[in-house]
């Protein structure tokens, strides 16, 4: 799906671009060497990178039992 219509980016061009924790809307856009334009996918991204901070975090807390 396309997150970022003035760059032409996809949810899979920006989830594999996300390092972790961390990681801001700015340093994914630079990964992809750009920047958002108008604005409006930066709440998306945000949640994105919200979403693998906490995944990285629920798979720390499962590992260790």
């Amino acid at each position: 799906m396309y997150i970022c219509l003035c760059n032409a980016l996809t949810d899979r061009d920006l989830r594999s671009r996300i390092t972790g924790d961390g990681a801001s809307v700015s340093m994914v856009y630079r990964a992809c060497g750009c920047t958002p334009q108008c604005g409006k996918c930066v709440p998306m991204v945000r949640d994105m990178l919200r979403e693998a901070c906490q995944g990285a975090a629920s798979a720390g807390l499962e590992g260790a039992d």
